[in-house]
């Protein structure tokens, strides 16, 4: 039976058009610095204005990843954090915040730990959805079939490389919304954004009335303003993950200042 409960992503979209403001949506790692922390952040980046939080499961050869988020990860690994520590710091979280939880994670790790058993525990400990970024539409009918069974939407990306048949075939696999791809290359803070961004967003629009939402190189304030004036969300990654290593025990009050900026320039 598949669920068809609304999706607090979709809740979160449809809310936020409603008020014509643009999702701010913060990248936290499981287990960085360490793994009560991590639970810190995720509470703590929710009050202070996040929409929708991205939140990644450490995995030791993240292809699509800088080295910022590499080395977290590697971070994470050390402190022994893995899929179920993940499962279990969202489960605490929900304790204190309805903002929607999308996980990342690579395809190894859906296989390796089954995924109609995985589907299950992400559900149960109240995740909203997974972004696998090494997972094709052509690949993802498994996956996708065994998450819709358990209300949970499959992110998948568009990358500025691909052609218009190939976004349309993204889009119509995707869920929740469609995780637009800023530049080629891995992930990482930019002080610039790419010339080509709103010709990429003009070409998803044309084959999705989904929310689309932008990722990989926003840092700056004015950035993530940019962003919101053509795009349904702002994704920050490692500009954050860099901010959180950078400032110690401090780094759960630098967060929540960071975010609460952002905020202010998007809604600027």
């Amino acid at each position: 039976m598949v669920v068809t409960r609304l999706n607090r992503i979709d809740a979160a979209f449809e809310r936020l058009k409603e008020d014509k403001r643009s999702a701010l949506m913060p990248y936290l790692m499981a287990g960085y610095p360490d793994t009560e922390t991590s639970l810190k952040l995720l509470v703590t980046v929710a009050e202070a204005g996040a929409d929708l939080i991205e939140f990644g499961i450490p995995y030791s050869d993240p292809l699509a990843d800088g080295p910022t988020i590499q080395a977290a990860a590697s971070v994470a690994l050390r402190n022994k954090v893995n899929t179920d520590t993940a499962f279990d710091l969202v489960r605490r979280a929900r304790e204190r915040t309805e903002v929607p939880i999308i996980l990342m994670t690579y395809y190894n790790t859906l296989y390796r730990y089954g995924l109609d058993k995985f589907a299950s525990n992400a559900a149960r400990c109240g995740l909203d959805g997974v972004i696998s970024p090494d997972l094709p539409p052509e690949e993802a009918d498994p996956w996708r079939q065994v998450a819709a069974k358990y209300g949970l939407a499959t992110v998948m990306l568009a990358a500025p490389t691909s052609t218009d048949e190939r976004l349309k075939k993204v889009a119509d696999a995707s869920q929740g919304f469609v995780y637009c791809v800023s530049l080629t290359g891995v992930t990482g803070a930019r002080t610039s954004l790419p010339s080509n961004l709103t010709d990429l967003i003009s070409r998803v629009r044309k084959v999705t009335d989904k929310p689309l939402a932008v990722g990989f190189g926003i840092s700056l304030p004015e950035q993530a303003k940019q962003v919101s004036d053509i795009a349904d969300g702002v994704i920050i990654g490692s500009a954050l993950v860099n901010l959180i290593g950078q400032n110690g025990d401090k780094c759960v009050e630098s967060a929540a200042a960071y975010i609460s900026g952002i905020r202010g320039a998007m809604d600027s």
